[in-house]
Parts: structure tokens; sequence; C-alpha cells
């Protein structure tokens, strides 16, 4: 009984605990898209010294580095209000776009409390915001049909066991039985997996809206998992919630790229594809842009449209795998299959642009068809969702 007793009072407490926790909380709305186009972030820390913000909302800074001069993201102070709520608001109109952001509170980096978006960038978590109007409106749910997304298992006999990818099939796919789609293969960057695309670039949104209104025909995406030693995501896989990492056993030596056609394979013997070149295409960011060139050149009868966003370029040891070897006469090879389209995005402060800007010349010294957007920025997710809302609408036509 007495044992009884003290369980019963330990509950209430607990109880007590997450009710006052509940009704004591100090009501903040962070951040705020005021009627001016400014922002507003609020933080709440009665015994802080000092916040800060830094995000991509803000004035880049500039910081020197062994490899360039690359721009990073802004500072911000906040100011303490009543309450112990810091505040700060944004000096000008913030535009239209998707931003993350940090707080920084007496020297550790913590989320946005009040903020329930949270972005996952390997092992980096952010806060996120949309500005809507213009191109960032394709990256919001709109009212229009929605596709579905689902989490499926390929058995991977390079890999030696089955592993995840994450499959998008576009509105209408459940219903209309005998229509085929063409599909596009889209590829995370280092340190990404098969969720990077859908939470962080905002594809899935971005499919179905430009789907919706007629700028890109209605396709099957398939989001691969790049990292050949990982079955699936961090805590989705049987090593349970470790610790992500940014580079992986495997990475860029050639397994992946090599084991590619069972992927596709396998997509075509379970969705209702249209299994030829000319309804498949393949492009990917930074490591998936890499993976996109030595993929699309080693199966120049695969993929009728690639694209290569802010891509890595070079091998510096060919020797590591026979898929990097023989590369100039394997891009002649490409060239030679009448691809429909190569295309390549790069920002201008990108620390990949100089490789970019070197494969266009050798593309252009070659008289190589291709189309090159070349942009502000560098190497973040803010170009990459803008690449794939060029690169989809181009394809299949």
């Amino acid at each position: 009984m007495k044992k009884l007793l003290i369980i019963a009072a330990l509950l209430v407490a607990a109880s007590s605990s997450a009710q006052e926790a509940l009704w004591s909380r100090v009501d903040i709305k962070s951040p705020e898209i005021n009627a001016d186009g400014t922002v507003t972030f609020r933080y709440h820390a009665p015994k802080a010294v000092k916040v800060t913000v830094s995000g991509d909302f803000l004035p880049k800074q500039k910081v020197e580095t062994p490899h360039g001069t690359f721009d990073i993201p802004g500072v911000a102070e906040l100011k303490e209000g009543e309450h112990g709520v810091w505040e700060y608001t944004t000096e000008s109109k913030v535009a239209p776009d998707m931003y993350t952001y940090t707080f920084n509170v007496d020297g550790d980096n913590v989320i946005d409390k009040n903020n329930m978006w949270v972005n996952r960038d390997i092992a980096s978590l952010t806060s996120a915001f949309i500005v809507p109007g213009g191109r960032a409106d394709l990256y919001t749910i709109q009212d229009v049909p929605h596709g579905t997304v689902s989490k499926v298992w390929y058995e991977s006999a390079a890999a030696g066991f089955d592993r995840r990818l994450s499959v998008y099939t576009p509105a209408g796919y459940e219903k209309n039985r005998k229509q085929r789609y063409p599909v596009v293969y889209i590829l995370h960057g280092m340190g990404g997996d098969e969720e990077a695309w859908i939470e962080q670039g905002r594809a899935v949104q971005i499919l179905d809206n430009l789907i919706a209104q007629g700028k890109a025909r209605p396709m099957i995406a398939v989001f691969t998992n790049g990292n050949i030693s990982q079955e699936a995501a961090p805590g989705e896989n049987s090593t349970g919630y470790i610790h992500p990492t940014g580079r992986l056993p495997q990475t860029m030596e050639g397994t992946f790229e090599t084991s590619f056609p069972e992927i596709v394979n396998f997509i075509d013997a379970n969705y209702r594809t249209m299994a030829k070149k000319q309804s498949r295409a393949i492009c990917g960011l930074s490591m998936g842009g890499f993976h996109t060139l030595y993929i699309s050149m080693n199966n120049p009868d695969m993929f009728d449209y690639s694209g290569m966003f802010s891509a890595a370029i070079g091998v510096s040891d060919t020797s590591i795998s026979p898929i990097y070897q023989d590369f100039d006469q394997k891009l002649e090879r490409y060239f030679s299959r009448n691809p429909s389209l190569l295309w390549i995005g790069c920002g201008k402060t990108d620390f990949l642009y100089k490789a970019n800007v070197d494969f266009i010349a050798k593309l252009e010294e070659n008289s190589y068809p291709h189309e090159y957007y070349e942009n502000e920025d560098g190497h973040i997710w803010r170009n990459w969702r803008i690449y794939l809302t060029e690169f989809l609408p181009l394809l299949f036509r």
C-alpha cells in the first residue's frame, strides 16, 4: 500500500509539473512575418547575457578559407525586452523564399523553440520559415491535387542488404491504373539520404505544384540514398538512433554509381513506368551531381535527361573504380547517343564554381550541347530548390 501511495504521489507531481509548464509558458510568436515584409524573431531566455540569430535571410558574411573566399550566413543581435523575451526585426523586407536559421544563446546554438518547423541537415538542426510569393509558393502546400510518398525497400546485391528509397507518385496514380509515367531520379548531397530532398528541398511540394500548373508532366520521382553502406536514413535503419555523419564508408568510390541499374530495374518492375531512355531523367546536388554525371556517362542508354546542381566533377584517384576511368571517351560516347538534355546549375560563390565552369569549357570545346544556369549564392539549399524548379519543366516534352 505504501509503495502504491509513493507511485501515485510521483504521478501527481509529474502531472502537476507538466501542467505548470503548459500554463506558465510565455506565449511567443516566432518568426512573425510582418505586414511591411520584415520578419521578427523572438526567443525567451530571461537569464541570458547575449542572444543572436544567424540565417540565410541576413546579409552574407565573407570568410577566408584555404579554398578561397566564401559566403556564410549573417548574424544579428536580439535585444532583451519584457519578461526575458529577446527580439530582432529585420532592417528591410525579406524577399519571398524559404529560409533557415538558428539562435545562439550565450555561446550555444539552439533552434527556435517556438517554431515547430525544424529541418535536419546531416547532424545539424535548423528552424525554417517561408516568406510567400513568387517561386516560394512552389515550396508550400497549395490547394491542388497531391501525390503520394512511399518508403520502399529494395534488395541490393551490391550492398548485400536491403536499402530504402522514397518514391513519389503523382496525383491520380492510384486511380489511373492503365496509365504509365516517366521517372526522375533525384539524388542528394554528401551526408544526406532519401529524406533530404523531401524535407529540405521541398521536392514533393514542387512536384505537386508544377504538375498542377501544367508546367511539368505528371511523373514518378525516386529519392535514393547515395550512401551505399547505409540501409536508410539515420534512425530508420537497423543501427538505430546513431549520430549522423557527413562522410560514410564507400562514399564516392564507385559502388553506388555502378549499382544504380538495380534501382532502375526495381522501379520498373514495381511501378507503372515508361521503361525506356526517353522517359527517364536523373539529377542531383553536390555529391548527387557527381553521381549523376558518372551514372549517366557509364549508362548512356539509360537516361535522356541529366541535371547537375552544384556538382562535384573530378576524381582525385580514378583507380578506385573503373566507373571513373576513361572520362573523355565516356563523355564522347554519352553525347553520341544524343541525350535530350544535360542541364548544369551553379552559384557564383559556390566552392565548386570553378570545377563547374571548367567542365562547361570542356563541353563547349567539344561542341557538346548543354544548358547552363548561373545565379548568385553558393552551396546552399536555396539554390538547389531553384535548380529543381528550373529542371523539372524541361523533362519529357
